[in-house]
């Protein structure tokens, strides 16, 4: 930890972790997690790939602690259903995240489990409540590259929590970013975002 380090997350006013970091460095990932917990910020993580659930269930278990957002696409979330024993061994994905956001958890807010099903509702459990959000379907040929529908949905995400958004704004916000993005190739902004938050 380096002061010029220190300086710059601590500055941050959110924390996103992708799953491949779990791969690294769970240390420095603590560092960032005990900072947003006493600093009470917003810790969020993606589990990124079933891999990395069934690979780095310590690092996995250990980051979970700390998120106050979790998200995943179906086969991740299907993936840490099946290791923990969750929701039919993961087959229900609403009584996965149920009991992923029921979880042990630093400090005293409750967790937001999200669940991206590409086409398919996004599932969002908080507080015992799990709610579906549809998602608009983009007609085939539109549909260019998947590649980086994930990130855009989380980016889309946060950038609507981050200007203090509820839940449902958010989802709206995830799915046009994820949107967005499917029709290009590669990720690539072509124009700016016509999005208002």
């Amino acid at each position: 930890e380096t002061p010029e380090s220190k300086a710059i997350y601590e500055a941050a006013k959110c924390y996103y972790i992708a799953g491949f970091f779990l791969t690294v460095s769970v240390d420095s990932l603590k560092v960032v997690a005990e900072h947003a917990l006493s600093a009470g910020k917003p810790f969020c993580l993606n589990l990124s790939a079933p891999f990395i659930v069934d690979f780095f269930g310590d690092q996995v278990a250990t980051a979970l602690e700390y998120a106050d957002y979790l998200f995943c696409n179906e086969s991740e979330a299907a993936a840490y259903g099946k290791k923990h024993g969750l929701g039919d061994d993961g087959k229900d994905l609403k009584e996965v995240a149920l009991q992923v956001a029921a979880s042990p958890k630093k400090g005293g807010k409750p967790r937001t489990v999200v669940f991206t099903q590409g086409s398919s509702a996004t599932i969002v459990a908080c507080n015992g409540t799990v709610t579906e959000y549809p998602v608009t379907l983009l007609p085939k040929e539109a549909l260019v590259d998947t590649n980086g529908a994930g990130d855009s949905f989380v980016g889309g995400f946060l950038a609507a929590m981050l200007v203090g958004k509820d839940v449902k704004d958010c989802v709206e916000a995830g799915h046009f970013a994820a949107r967005f993005i499917i029709q290009q190739s590669g990720c690539t902004l072509d124009k700016p975002c016509e999005l208002k938050l």
